[in-house]
């Protein structure tokens, strides 16, 4: 009798280790599932640049100070309902033609604009009506 209780028992085992190494299993194609797609969908931002609201938008008024790193820049941005994600301008700036080149001042942006026209802007490339240097 003992006999059977010990192989039901080992079975047991056996089968609980199975169920685990399958869970793990399908735990890991679900993490790379999420992970591919996340990487996918931060590069199609990157590099799939849209204006927040096309048309005519919003003016907001942008004070960016000396001392301001890019990806202070790119928060404030965000806040102000620019661009979408942080990151992700973050990114593109470091990607464009710009880098490196955002300059203090108070601007006037639009919510129709790209981020890389916001960019340019800010990078002192475009002429713009109601911009000050300070």
């Amino acid at each position: 009798m003992s006999d059977t209780k010990e192989r039901a028992g080992a079975a047991g085992v056996v089968v609980a280790g199975v169920f685990f190494k399958i869970a793990l299993y399908v735990c890991v194609v679900v993490l790379l599932f999420w992970i591919g797609k996340s990487s996918f969908q931060f590069g199609h931002d990157v590099f799939n640049q849209h204006a927040m609201s096309p048309g005519e938008g919003q003016e907001v008024t942008v004070v960016i100070k000396e001392d301001d790193s890019l990806y202070k820049i790119a928060k404030t941005l965000q806040k102000k309902g620019l661009i979408e994600s942080a990151p992700v301008f973050y990114v593109q700036e470091r990607l464009s033609t710009y880098h490196g080149q955002l300059q203090p001042g108070t601007y006037l942006l639009s919510t129709a604009y790209t981020p890389n026209r916001i960019m340019g802007i800010l990078a002192g490339d475009d002429e713009q009506e109601g911009v000050s240097d300070s």
